[in-house]
């Protein structure tokens, strides 16, 4: 970052990443955005420490970025009641390529889309906050607060599925941010990209917390005549309260419940993730939600432990401090029981599930209450089949 007189005024080690990107504030409704000055937006980005809840936000704190040597602090007269809201911005991000592809062991998908970076959903948890940091930004409330928006993703998607380099497959949307938050209901880009990979009959999984995956159902009606679409509607309580706390700018457990019933009954492959399971949170909650997912229609149902890689693990202690002072130190406790003793333990093969004898419980009270309730713990076998480039001719796969 540089000054008002063009001065560097960060010397930490970003990575070359955030030197590639163009950023610029996405002028919404015909009205551009007041691009705020270096200097304050230094400002926003790094005075970390806030100690009471944010109106609408799941972060209560927006720590300095890890890559960072400059850090910007608080008086010690400040006030956090005067500070003002904290409002989402959008920047449009100049990325030229928009499928991105990983080697993970323990990921069902090696090739994603993500149309925005950042997540207005506000998830305190997430584990994609730690990616806003190789931007520059912070990822505590600028990860909910400071939105990358691929504005030609649908356009890039058409170019790179084209391309004779391109090998049919399962691409995921929303592996790292939801490509249903709020902004897509005006931008609309994940209903265009839905639309592209209809035009090929490319298989694509998408996974959810919000109801407007609803709106698309004439698009995934039309991939799913090929086997080529299945949607995850992940709820992890049922409870309002919790839920949002949780993830604030989510739709509330009834509507996502509403959404799978409502694609079910569309004919569109819909099952249910319980993710993040919170031990001594809403893990109490799992066979309630698993029978309140079977009723809705859900035809399959997953689960994936909590992990807090990084800096997810300051975020999230600081939300249950505020949010759950009497549960913060039992949750934490669980939390490195299943850890081996930190809140994280990144290794694949444990990272999603945990270890020890709480994460077996927690895995057996799943499976028991997934048979219970008469529910799968597989959804369909999309397939790359019907997989064409629109103008040429179909490619003979040899499968089915």
């Amino acid at each position: 970052m540089r000054n008002e007189a063009g001065q560097s005024c960060a010397t930490g080690t970003i990575p070359r990443i955030a030197e590639r990107l163009t950023w610029h504030l996405v002028p919404i409704d015909g009205r551009p955005w007041k691009i705020d000055s270096p200097a304050r937006q230094l400002q926003n980005f790094y005075m970390s420490e806030r100690t009471s809840k944010v109106r609408g936000r799941g972060a209560v704190v927006n720590p300095a970025n890890r890559f960072q040597s400059i850090v910007l602090e608080r008086d010690a007269d400040w006030d956090p009641s005067q500070d003002p809201s904290v409002k989402t911005k959008f920047f449009r991000d100049a990325s030229q390529s928009v499928i991105t592809f990983n080697k993970s062991p323990d990921i069902p998908f090696n090739a994603g889309v993500n149309p925005y970076r950042g997540c207005e959903h506000g998830c305190s948890y997430c584990y994609a906050r730690i990616t806003h940091e190789y931007l520059g930004f912070s990822a505590g409330l600028d990860f909910e607060s400071r939105i990358m928006v691929k504005e030609d993703a649908p356009e890039i998607l058409r170019r790179e599925l084209s391309s004779p380099t391109w090998k049919p497959q399962l691409v995921a949307m929303s592996g790292v941010t939801d490509c249903y938050q709020p902004i897509e209901r005006r931008l609309q880009l994940t209903r265009r990209c839905l639309a592209v990979f209809a035009d090929f009959r490319n298989p694509v999984g998408i996974i959810t917390k919000n109801h407007l995956v609803t709106r698309d159902i004439d698009v995934l009606r039309d991939l799913a005549v090929h086997r080529a679409v299945e949607v995850n509607i992940s709820v992890n309580s049922l409870d309002n309260e919790l839920a949002a706390r949780l993830e604030p700018r989510a739709s509330l457990p009834k509507h996502r419940l509403a959404a799978v019933e409502a694609l079910a009954k569309a004919g569109i492959p819909v099952g249910v993730l319980i993710a993040p399971i919170i031990p001594a949170l809403n893990e109490p909650e799992i066979f309630a939600v698993l029978q309140a997912a079977k009723n809705a229609g859900a035809q399959w149902a997953g689960m994936e432990v909590l992990r807090l890689p990084l800096t997810v693990a300051p975020i999230f202690e600081k939300w249950l401090e505020t949010h759950f002072p009497e549960k913060k130190e039992k949750v934490l406790n669980r939390i490195r029981a299943i850890r081996g003793g930190k809140l994280n333990d990144p290794r694949f093969g444990s990272r999603m599930c945990g270890e020890g004898i709480f994460a077996e419980q927690i895995a057996q009270m799943f499976q028991i209450a997934r048979r219970r309730v008469g529910i799968p713990d597989e959804g369909p076998e999309l397939s790359t089949a019907h997989f064409r480039r629109p103008g040429g001719q179909q490619l003979d796969l040899g499968i089915s």
